[in-house]
């Protein structure tokens, strides 16, 4: 059995504890904004919070989020993450849009621990999260925007 906390709730699982994390988000608890991309952890599209650091949740068993708490896009509730949101949709970063959910994640990740990121902080946070639309310059306005939002 692992038990874990989603998006601020107490959760239990007594499946395969092998399982992809990303499985159990989308199958067993229905919480479809994180994406399946590339299942190697190298695309950023499966991005969510363990703890408040981003993951590949692709790539993570069950059974090493046991005791942590996991964050989904679903779970973004802080007024840093709403400030995140908002600059995506004001500055309609996303095209298709299946990227967007690991990029979003990502980026509240990291004005949580730096609230006034250069363009250096960004690009290195950003890393290994792939845009095949090439939105970066978008995205990368969008945390400055952010940014701005979070601190007045």
């Amino acid at each position: 059995m692992v038990t874990f906390t989603l998006n601020g709730k107490q959760v239990s699982f007594d499946g395969d504890q092998e399982m992809p994390l990303l499985w159990y988000i989308r199958d067993e608890a229905e919480l479809t904004g994180t994406k399946f991309g590339c299942g190697v952890a190298a695309c950023g599209a499966c991005t969510v919070h363990a703890d408040g650091v981003p993951i590949r949740s692709c790539s993570t068993p069950v059974a090493a989020v046991e005791g942590q708490a996991i964050k989904t896009i679903e779970g973004l509730s802080t007024a840093s993450e709403k400030a995140v949101q908002s600059a995506w949709r004001e500055l309609e970063v996303a095209q298709c849009g299946y990227c967007q959910s690991g990029q979003i994640m990502s980026a509240a990740a990291l004005l949580a621990e730096n609230p006034a990121p250069t363009d250096s902080d960004i690009n290195a946070a950003m890393d290994g999260n792939l845009c095949r639309c090439a939105t970066y310059h978008r995205i990368r306005a969008a945390i400055h925007e952010a940014a701005k939002r979070q601190t007045g």
